[in-house]
């Protein structure tokens, strides 16, 4: 009887962790690339006592690897984006966030994420998953840990994707903060002190062609 009560534990267990997996067309290992001709782009907010100040970079590349049959246990990958590309709509503002007294661009050129580990994965449709990414952030040469609220779409090739980019696509949105003082990085921008966490929302499109 207790065999059989572990063995069916042990079935369950498989069941559930099976199902937080894409249930798509394609098997096996997957390479997914993002580039910036998929116009990939990471936004970032924050406040000042006199404005909320919002931004664009669109320098935003990477890639990922991971398997069909266990995405949680075998995602690997790196995002960078490049500060010479963030934009606020004020070019004496930009100026002054690229240089050496904030993020300093020509010394730290980019900004960059390498995922460690995946919890929390949740199905939301047979293509769409949501996680907890995890991984090392390094921004103004500092690394940091930190935790990606991630949503992960895989859609098949289709004359619909392709007029995107040939092959699988990949769509990650992703949200967390930046508390500034963990990087070294002071919270003015021309005098006006912003909120030590700044938001940052990253969408992405990969391709496995």
């Amino acid at each position: 009887m207790k065999i059989y009560k572990y063995g069916l534990v042990l079935i369950l267990l498989i069941s559930v962790i099976s199902a937080q997996n894409f249930k798509v067309k394609a098997a096996g290992k997957q390479t997914f690339n993002f580039n910036n001709e998929l116009k990939n782009q990471a936004t970032f907010f924050s406040t000042t006592p006199l404005e909320d100040v919002e931004g664009i970079a669109n320098d935003a590349t990477g890639s990922v690897t991971f398997d069909l049959a266990g995405f949680a246990e075998t995602l690997s990958g790196t995002f960078e984006v490049k500060v010479a590309s963030m934009k606020t709509g004020i070019p004496l503002r930009d100026q002054h966030l690229q240089s050496a007294n904030w993020l300093d661009a020509e010394e730290y050129p980019a900004i960059k994420f390498e995922i460690s580990s995946v919890e929390n994965v949740k199905q939301i449709a047979d293509n769409k998953l949501e996680a907890d990414v995890k991984g090392s952030f390094s921004l103004h040469g500092v690394t940091n840990p930190i935790t990606a609220k991630s949503t992960v779409t895989y859609l098949d090739e289709s004359e619909a994707t392709k007029k995107r980019a040939p092959g699988d696509l990949l769509v990650v949105k992703a949200e967390f903060n930046v508390k500034l003082s963990d990087f070294e990085v002071e919270n003015n921008i021309i005098g006006n002190k912003v909120a030590e966490d700044i938001e940052v929302t990253v969408n992405l499109v990969g391709t496995n062609k």
